[in-house]
């Protein structure tokens, strides 16, 4: 009889975990379900599911026959993901916790349990993308780097994840299966109903932060970050039109909700010295419009950057800062330090430093780098041009500058 291959699942309670858990017992692996806790919900008042999640997983693994395990990461994902987010916040940016999450935790602390502790070959999650490797080279031990594992969307292009797994490491995506990878959403919903896995089908898609649900963001933040209170400040004449608890509570492209103001006004900027938050006056004002961002050092899936790229120092692909958006051809340029400069075929509304930009040729993801700069916006651009033909005597009202 030959050696049976163990693979340890990422069981969330929810229909994707489920199937993957489900798909890899009837290819013939010994499977082990886990649940991770990730976040404790005696810290905050918000609603926190955890309990039943963890129930949810435990009742599919009864179901399969497999081995279940919780496992807590709470300290982690504190130290490692929500103070960076705290600290990310203060600095006027708005950050990523997912991908932080599958960086940190699911990607490193959760791949060494599962293959230290468990002793699995490989681990899995029900993330809708897939790799390069066949199923056998997952397992292969001794992985050189001509056969660098790739990242690649899954079938189902409406629920591709590949941009929350920008970030994972090289040895942990070469040890990880994506049973999902060339499934629908709805014909996973389809196996999970036959497998009776009617608990978990019921269940909302979660849409929060990682870990921690879906509530209202600013009371939420100012359970952990003291108010500073600031003016909404009109990006065209710098008259001040209200008042905010904190930047932190805002980003880039949102409505702006100004007590007093019958239009709508919308966050162009953030100074984070003054307090002050720039607004305009329409949602597709061209302050929110740029083409182009500069990342920190750029974190290449395959580990080292694509040899066009190290070549020329430049290269053609396409880029996104949201999950789902439509991509956007650009360039982008390699720096000496790593980072990169990416610029963009038109201008994209409300880039957001503290996002990341991930970047695509074809259905590869490439990997992603976290925004730290924009380049002027469209209405900075306009403003240039305007006085470069008006007339010295004619003086214009004063505009504050952005602090971005």
């Amino acid at each position: 009889m030959g050696y049976i291959r163990h693979v340890v699942c990422a069981m969330s309670g929810g229909v994707d975990s489920s199937v993957a858990a489900l798909l890899l017992k009837r290819r013939g692996y010994s499977v082990t379900g886990v649940f991770m806790k990730n976040w404790d919900s005696l810290d905050e008042m918000g609603v926190c599911t955890t309990e039943r999640d963890c129930e949810d997983a435990y009742r599919v693994c009864q179901t399969l026959d497999i081995p279940f395990h919780q496992v807590s990461y709470v300290k982690e994902y504190w130290h490692e993901v929500f103070s960076k987010l705290l600290k990310e916040y203060e600095r006027g940016r708005t950050p990523n916790p997912d991908i932080l999450c599958n960086k940190h935790i699911k990607f490193n602390h959760f791949h060494k349990y599962a293959v230290k502790t468990l002793g699995a070959d490989a681990m899995a999650t029900g993330h809708y993308a897939m790799t390069s490797q066949e199923d056998e080279e997952v397992f292969q031990q001794t992985p050189s780097k001509k056969n660098a594992a790739r990242l690649y969307k899954g079938a189902d292009l409406l629920k591709d994840q590949t941009f929350f797994l920008s970030q994972i490491p090289q040895d942990a995506l070469r040890q990880t299966m994506f049973p999902l990878a060339g499934l629908t959403k709805d014909f996973v919903k389809k196996m999970a109903a036959e497998a009776g896995f009617h608990h978990v089908l019921k269940k909302k898609e979660s849409m929060g932060i990682c870990f921690i649900g879906e509530r209202n963001f600013e009371n939420f933040i100012l359970e952990y970050l003291e108010p500073k209170p600031g003016n909404f400040v009109s990006i065209e004449d710098g008259t001040v039109k209200g008042t905010h608890k904190g930047w932190f509570t805002l980003t880039l492209g949102q409505r702006a909700r100004i007590g007093g103001q019958r239009d709508p006004w919308f966050v162009v900027d953030k100074d984070t010295d003054t307090g002050d938050v720039f607004v305009a006056p329409t949602t597709n004002h061209p302050a929110l419009f740029r083409d182009t961002v500069r990342t920190d050092r750029f974190h290449w899936v395959t580990f080292d950057p694509p040899p066009e790229l190290v070549k020329t120092q430049m290269m053609e692909c396409h880029f996104r800062f949201i999950h789902q958006m439509p991509l956007t051809p650009c360039t982008v340029t390699l720096n000496m330090n790593g980072s990169v400069w990416i610029t963009l075929s038109q201008p994209v509304r409300a880039l957001t430093p503290g996002q990341f930009a991930v970047l695509y040729k074809g259905d590869e993801c490439l990997g992603s780098g976290k925004i730290v700069q924009l380049g002027p916006s469209e209405y900075t651009l306009q403003r240039g041009r305007e006085r470069l033909v008006t007339p010295a005597h004619h003086k214009e009202p004063p505009t504050p500058e952005p602090a971005t």
